[in-house]
């Protein structure tokens, strides 16, 4: 029978050392780890030249040992000092994740930046791919018109338009109320009132009107894109319309970029004037300014080009959104939770964009005179 682990503790000529004995599997432990756990003072040499057998438990309890009080392990023959490397490997690997990063703050606050700048350079990379590869789908789709899927681009319509009337108006009939209230308090104390028609007019067409509508297509529209084609990645549907013929770009991407391209310059325009009707009503109730007066002063201080700064910019706003969300649905590759996180990512990506071209319009139309 099978001797019970055991040890002896020696004095070489190297220093103090521990011999182990017996069988150090498992079964055969009995009180060892305790009694290990008991001994005090430094240990130079850890012996397992006389051991009959060593499993994992046993080798764990031995490198432990060892390490504890910084002695090198000998007589180990082969499988035992496989095993023993192996767990060292295990165990340096579990020690440097659950040891404290002393990293200096600076050092780990520049990381964290040059990180996120890697991130953000890769996907500004990906969405100029993603781009070229949309203008390959619209070139290739006006060669063949028969290509173009009129179902699913009237289907979006619906999705993207008509579904987003009540919000939209909503919305854009109480920022109308906030302008208005905002502005005529602050003009109050100037004695120009009657100024705050200006304020509602000029700044819902030509700024605010456009611009809440794309950041409310985008947190509606452009997230539920990304979600499903994440989820169409997801569950392979999408490799299964490349194996059978049908490309992805053209019956996925391009049906959402129409629609969004269409819908957007409607949908702005319907939300500066449903902001200007919430702004005419807040005139009247607070100011006393009736609404044909104010209607007659909007059409004398409004100019055309405000009108048209909005229209120019809204189909460019839906095409950004569109493109977005689409670029991150395509991008799901592991698992249920990377659709949630690409789908954060596709309204994040959308509304910064359209910020930053909002900016680029706003000085490029100062510079040909719209103002």
């Amino acid at each position: 029978m099978e001797a019970r682990a055991d040890f002896i503790e020696e004095q070489g000529d190297s220093g103090r050392m521990l011999r182990f004995t017996g069988n150090l599997a498992i079964a055969r432990l009995g009180d060892l780890p305790q009694r290990l756990k008991q001994l005090s003072g430094p240990f130079d040499e850890v012996r397992l030249d006389q051991i009959e057998h060593i499993d994992t438990i046993g080798a764990w309890i031995v490198h432990d040992f060892a390490q504890t009080h910084s002695a090198r392990i000998t007589g180990a023959d082969g499988d035992a000092r496989k095993l023993l490397e192996r767990l060292a490997e295990v165990d340096d690997t579990i020690r440097s994740r659950t040891q404290p990063d002393y990293t200096p703050a600076f050092l780990r606050v520049l990381g964290e930046v040059g990180d996120a700048t890697m991130v953000a350079g890769r996907t500004l990379l990906g969405l100029l791919g993603f781009f070229g590869a949309t203008c390959i789908a619209i070139w290739n789709v006006m060669r063949h018109p028969s290509r173009i899927r009129v179902n699913a681009v009237v289907q979006r319509f619906e999705v993207v338009g008509v579904s987003a009337l009540g919000i939209v108006g909503l919305m854009s009939f109480l920022i109308g109320i906030v302008i208005a209230q905002q502005g005529a308090v602050q003009l109050r104390q100037f004695g120009a009132e009657v100024f705050t028609i200006n304020l509602i007019g000029r700044i819902t067409l030509r700024e605010l009107g456009v611009l809440m509508t794309a950041i409310m297509v985008a947190g509606r529209s452009g997230s539920a894109f990304a979600a499903q084609l994440g989820t169409m990645k997801l569950t392979e549907e999408i490799d299964a319309m490349r194996i059978i013929g049908v490309s992805p770009m053209e019956a996925l991407v391009l049906p959402r970029l129409f629609a969004s391209v269409v819908m957007m310059p409607l949908l702005g325009f319907y939300a500066s004037v449903v902001a200007i009707i919430g702004g005419g009503i807040w005139c009247w109730i607070d100011l006393g300014i009736p609404p044909v007066t104010f209607v007659q002063r909007l059409r004398e201080v409004v100019p055309m080009t405000d009108l048209w700064v909005g229209i120019v910019k809204a189909p460019v706003f839906g095409a950004i959104i569109a493109m977005a969300g689409c670029f991150q649905g395509m991008q799901v590759k592991a698992d249920a939770e990377e659709v949630g996180m690409r789908t954060t990512s596709a309204v994040v990506q959308a509304i910064f964009l359209v910020i930053v071209l909002d900016a680029f319009f706003a000085v490029f139309f100062t510079q040909v005179g719209w103002i």
